[in-house]
């Protein structure tokens, strides 16, 4: 198994990159983001899943253990292939995918290329219980935050999630107004409470 690369990029293309170590030059799928930043002549370094088929071998490759982590996560969920999870790498950061399946919202991954509902859906409900907390400030359980930061990071969960900013902006500001005095300042607190104010028919009317 080959689980990490150091060496120098050789080429990048939308999706991938071509990293040579060694003298030897290893084809590596890659999230965009990842390939958009790599520079060719510079260092990498790559944590990569080999996928050994009949016919091929392919190197998927992540900026991080937790992307790659994820990745192996959603190669166990039923009708996702490799290149379907590195869609959704591509899509979305770590945080935002443990965002979607700790609120059961198959919203983000129906996003992207490849995922219909149905699969949607298996991530969400096959994820559950697997996957790490989100670790930003928005959404670490319990963390307090000042007033004045509430709602601008409550919002940007939202936006995070899939929902229009004009429709996260005014369900936090609904929310933060009508909590309780102790939920004011926990930005996980009003999150759910947002989620729920939200609904399946709303959030989805809202992103249609």
């Amino acid at each position: 198994m080959i689980s990490s690369l150091r060496g120098t990029v050789l080429h990048a293309d939308v999706d991938a990159i071509v990293v040579e170590v060694g003298g030897v030059g290893f084809h590596v799928a890659v999230p965009v983001d990842f390939a958009r930043s790599a520079r060719v002549s510079e260092q990498v370094v790559v944590q990569t899943h080999l996928i050994v088929r009949e016919d091929a071998l392919a190197l998927y490759g992540f900026a991080t253990r937790e992307e790659l982590e994820v990745f192996v996560q959603l190669l166990q969920v039923t009708g996702v292939g490799p290149r379907s999870a590195l869609g959704v790498l591509s899509h979305l950061s770590v945080d935002q995918i443990a965002f979607a399946v700790a609120s059961d919202d198959d919203a983000p991954f129906r996003k992207v290329s490849g995922i219909g509902p149905k699969t949607a859906k298996l991530i969400v409900v096959q994820l559950a219980g697997k996957l790490a907390p989100p670790a930003t400030a928005a959404t670490r359980a319990g963390a307090a935050a000042a007033p004045d930061d509430v709602l601008a990071q409550v919002t940007q969960a939202l936006v995070g999630l899939g929902y229009p900013e004009r429709v996260a902006s005014e369900t936090a500001a609904d929310t933060v107004r009508e909590a309780d005095e102790a939920d004011r300042s926990h930005v996980a607190a009003l999150l759910r409470l947002s989620l729920a104010a939200l609904g399946p028919a709303r959030g989805g009317a809202a992103r249609g």
